[in-house]
């Protein structure tokens, strides 16, 4: 049971990634086409700052499995907690050192791309054959 809890949390964290760069990317062609091609990759860099360190993450969280490594999976999770963490602050310390960034425009991508991985999250979990197909 626990491992396919852990297989339906990894497609689960597959399709949100796909849905992320989607919304991630239809973004930044938004942008280029209305803005100019720094405010798209101001767009695209902000949307890295969240996707980056949720993929680090969910490789952490579903990297064991089972009742016998319950706390080798907690362990894990919490690693991957700091490391997300972490990592969201060391990617917008160098973002904002590049001379090109619009600081607003790099806001607007982080900000949607972490309400889209809420969203989809919540909009996969209610569907539940899309998670286990």
């Amino acid at each position: 049971m626990a491992k396919s809890m852990v297989g339906q949390g990894k497609i689960l964290a597959a399709k949100t990634l796909q849905i992320q760069l989607l919304v991630t990317l239809a973004g930044g062609l938004i942008f280029l086409i209305a803005n100019t091609a720094y405010a798209s990759l101001s767009y695209l860099i902000g949307a890295g700052v969240s996707i980056i360190p949720n993929v680090v993450f969910a490789f952490f969280a579903f990297r064991f499995a089972g009742a016998t490594k319950r706390d080798l999976v907690m362990k894990s999770f919490s690693q991957g907690s700091k490391i997300k963490l972490a990592l969201t602050m060391i990617l917008f310390v160098l973002a904002y050192q590049l001379p090109m960034l619009n600081p607003l425009h790099m806001l607007i991508g982080f900000a949607v791309t972490i309400a889209t991985h809420a969203l989809s999250i919540m909009w996969l979990s209610k569907r539940k054959t899309t998670i286990s197909n």
